[in-house]
């Protein structure tokens, strides 16, 4: 019988990898369709006036020189009035289309200043794109100029408003004392008519302008001719072919903000300003516009404008900027012309050139209308006879000139001592027509010939005429008080800075500090919190207290911090406070650091001194007493060495010099305040103390790093002290008065400086030094003994090498094995044994023989000593 088979039954998969290929074409084609329609561009519609220059698929849109789209379609607008040009941008330039973006055509543009768009020239007319700001936008109207665009490279950027434009154009340059150092970049008319102008300067150029500079337009050529003569005034070539624009700063003031607006003016003249004032009289005889103003033969001012008035003329007269104060309520003009006689002819050149006008200063407040007299009036001839004062001669000589604006109005006639000795007198004498400008509340400082300065900028030298450097000048700086009595007395300073100071320090509350040593100098400013709240107005030493005196000027606006919780201390140029949280690092300001200053700081309790200037900050807040010791002369101590009580820091030394006599050292030390009142009683003591190193241990071992310390032990007195004499330290053999001792022996051996000299096992003195004798025999030891253990030493002393171990063997005896302490066979020392006591000894020889060994009775000898 036959079985038939089973059928096999075989599962079909789900998924035939064939279809992974139809699936891979249908991702790639849509990765490429989006890609395809993601870069296909951006659709940009700019409307223009009109399509000349423009050509479809030729015309560019360039952005910094880069390609970034192109025209695609050009079209009639709907009002017939210009064209639709539709471009394709780039389409990563869609974060440049916003509400504010401009779109302009370039082409090639020839003008005086240059060539504009020069690169359209060879590659064709291309549209300009400039990015803006606002929300995103796709069309736009076409700019009909190119706007500004300032230079990528850093520089500052200045606004400049004028009536007219002139000659002026974009491209013109802008001059510092003729030098190019910007140009003009755009120019528009604004709401108000006026010409809005925007300047470029060079970055390296950038600090020349400042916030109170003066700009001028220097276009073109000016003549002024006249019967005097033709003048002509030009700044550069470049500035009659293409105009420009020159300025001016005064060096005190701060440097200009960015598109900071100025105003133009149109000459050097007005924009230097003066004072500008009207002058009336019944005609105009000799006067034109552009007389000169004269004083003392020198062009003030002249004359801008005359106009006619129903009682006669108006001369409206504008003075220079320099002399502008010579000009006051009580100042006099009157016109002159050449003076013709039979003895003498004055100024012949005005028959052709006309009158000028001269003037007397006066002083007050600036009036806006004085008469102008036909002849000089009559002045006072007495000239003012004035006493200035000071502490120490400033400088001053007789004959030095006193000048005001650099004009001459007196001199010095004596400079003496006063009759007390107090202070110094300086009589001078002040012309008749300069009377009225010395009032209550004038000074006068000396000029000196050569003035140097310096700072982090480099070093600046001004000189100044030959009659400074012959004669000497004081320059008068003027009041507003009323005129001086007969006896009033005036103050003189030696600088500017010194009268600065004397100012501030009359207007500001002192404060009055004392310190043993000081780093600052008058001038030197007070801080707090690292803001300027005062200065250091004077330092002076008290040889009485042998102490500085310090005295601040602090502004009236701080005197809540003059209080019973402020302390002082000197300004540290950097602190460094360091720790397991990270360090801390604080720096002074940079005056704080050039000329050192004083820090002003508040506890929160009540200050035990409030006039006493700390030598640190930290002395400071932990109200720390002064003290002065006097310590050996020997005694290596050093600046900064701790005070201790019990191995507890109570105390610092700050100062340690060689006292005036040579025998001791005058140490200024700080006492924490905390423990001043029992460490500071009047029986309190003070030691020294020094590691000692031996092979028994080491004692102060903290001294070994930080070298010597003092050690306090505080008294039982009620009465404090602030001297205290140190003693030396216990051990210290070379104190008072050790005795001195001279060896000899064959050779030197281990014998060195510092090997110790024992008696019994006890150290009681040491090697000081050693040297060959003369005859070249034998070597001379130098070696002192502690002056309390100097009665040891008699004429029956004898010394022996203790240094090493010494080996005796022989066949009978054995081995003999003699040595010391283990520190003598390490170190080296010498042994000393005394016979007899000293009333029965011999005087003590020069010289003592050092033995190789001691002999065996030596060692026995056992005297009352």
């Amino acid at each position: 019988m036959t079985t038939p088979e089973q059928p096999k039954v075989v599962r079909k998969k789900l998924f035939s990898p064939v279809w992974l290929l139809p699936i891979v074409a249908l991702a790639l084609g849509a990765w490429l369709g989006i890609k395809s329609i993601r870069e296909s561009g951006i659709d940009v519609r700019v409307h223009f006036p009109s399509a000349t220059g423009i050509d479809v698929s030729k015309t560019l849109v360039r952005y910094k020189g880069l390609n970034v789209g192109k025209v695609v379609d050009i079209s009639i607008d709907d009002q017939l009035k210009g064209v639709n040009v539709d471009l394709v941008l780039d389409y990563r330039a869609g974060n440049l289309l916003k509400q504010s973006t401009k779109f302009w055509l370039v082409t090639p543009k020839a003008t005086i200043t240059g060539v504009e768009g020069l690169d359209a020239l060879f590659s064709g007319n291309y549209i300009g794109m400039l990015p803006g700001e606002g929300d995103y936008r796709d069309h736009f109207e076409a700019e009909r100029e190119p706007p500004a665009i300032v230079p990528a490279e850093d520089g500052l950027v200045v606004e400049l408003r004028a009536d007219k434009l002139g000659s002026l154009d974009v491209g013109s340059p802008i001059f510092y004392r003729q030098i190019p150092v910007g140009n003009i970049v755009s120019y528009h008319l604004d709401e108000n008519h006026h010409i809005q102008l925007k300047g470029f300067v060079q970055h390296q150029y950038a600090h020349l302008v400042k916030q109170e500079s003066r700009f001028w337009n220097v276009s073109g050529v000016r003549v002024d001719a006249s019967l005097a003569g033709i003048k002509v005034d030009t700044e550069s070539i470049a500035s009659i072919l293409a105009g420009g624009v020159s300025f001016s700063s005064p060096d005190a003031s701060k440097e200009a903000e960015s598109e900071q607006l100025y105003q133009l003016y149109n000459n050097e003249k007005e924009a230097h300003g003066g004072n500008s004032f009207l002058l009336t009289a019944e005609s105009a005889d000799g006067i034109k516009v552009g007389t000169d103003v004269i004083f003392r033969d020198l062009p003030v001012g002249e004359v801008e404008e005359i106009k006619l008035t129903n009682d006669g003329v108006a001369i409206h007269v504008r003075m220079d900027t320099p002399y502008s104060d010579l000009i006051g309520c009580s100042a006099e003009f009157w016109s002159e012309g050449a003076q013709l006689s039979l003895s003498k002819i004055s100024h012949p050149e005005r028959l052709i050139s006309g009158k000028v006008i001269r003037f007397s200063p006066g002083s007050g407040a600036v009036k806006t209308e004085y008469p102008l007299l036909s002849e000089q009036p009559e002045l006072d001839g007495n000239p003012l006879k004035l006493m200035l004062h000071a502490d120490n001669n400033p400088g001053a000589a007789e004959g030095a000139e006193i000048r005001y604006r650099n004009v001459t109005i007196g001199r010095v006639t004596s400079v003496n001592l006063a009759k007390d000795f107090s202070q110094v007198n300086v009589a001078v004498t002040i012309d008749a027509p300069f009377k009225s400008l010395v009032t209550q509340g004038s000074d006068f400082i000396v000029q000196p010939p050569v003035e140097v300065s310096a700072s982090l900028d480099g070093i600046e030298v001004k000189g100044t005429d030959v009659g400074n450097l012959t004669k000497g000048r004081i320059d008068l700086r003027p009041g507003n008080g009323a005129l001086l009595s007969a006896d009033a007395s005036l103050p003189i300073y030696a600088s500017a800075e010194q009268a600065q100071l004397a100012y501030q320090h009359a207007q500001q509350l002192t404060w009055q500090l004392y310190s043993s040593n000081v780093a600052v100098n008058p001038g030197s400013d007070v801080y707090y919190k690292k803001m300027k709240i005062g200065q250091v107005a004077s330092v002076n030493w008290q040889s009485e207290q042998d102490k500085f005196a310090i005295e601040l000027a602090i502004e009236h606006t701080y005197q809540s911090l003059l209080n019973e919780r402020t302390i002082f201390w000197p300004t540290e140029a950097v602190t460094i406070d360091g720790g397991l949280g990270g360090v801390n690092i604080e720096v002074a300001p940079l005056s704080g650091i050039l000329k050192g200053g004083i820090s002003l700081g508040l506890l929160d309790e009540a200050a035990s001194d409030t006039h006493l200037l700390y030598a640190s900050k930290n002395l400071a807040e932990r109200q720390s007493v002064p003290v002065t010791l006097l310590l050996p002369v020997n005694s290596s101590m050093k600046s900064g060495a701790e005070i201790r009580y019990l191995g507890n820091t109570v105390g610092t030394v700050d100062q340690v010099q060689l006292a005036n006599n040579l025998q001791s050292l005058r140490a200024t030390a700080y006492i924490d305040g905390r423990f001043a009142d029992q460490l500071l009683r009047s029986d309190s003591q003070f030691r020294i103390e020094d590691a000692e190193l031996s092979l028994r241990g080491v004692k102060n071992a903290s001294a070994v790093l930080t070298g010597p310390f003092i050690s306090v032990m505080p008294g039982q007195q009620a009465t404090q002290a602030d001297n205290f004499v140190v003693q030396a330290a216990d051990n210290a053999i070379d104190n008072g008065n050790p005795l001195r001792l001279n060896l000899v022996r064959a050779e030197l051996g281990s014998i060195k400086q510092g090997t110790g000299i024992f008696y019994r096992g006890i150290l009681i003195g040491k090697v000081t030094q050693y040297q060959l004798a003369d005859s070249g025999d034998h070597v001379v030891i130098n070696a002192i003994v502690a002056e309390r253990y100097r009665h040891l030493i008699n004429g029956s002393s004898r010394f022996f090498d203790l240094s090493g171990f010494k080996v005796d063997a022989g066949i009978f005896s054995g081995v003999q094995i003699d040595a010391g302490s283990v520190e003598t066979i390490l170190a080296g020392g010498i042994g000393v044994a005394t016979e007899r006591p000293t009333a029965d000894a011999d005087n003590l020889p020069a010289q003592f023989e050092l033995a190789d060994k001691p002999e065996q009775k030596w060692l026995s000898w056992s005297p009352q000593l």
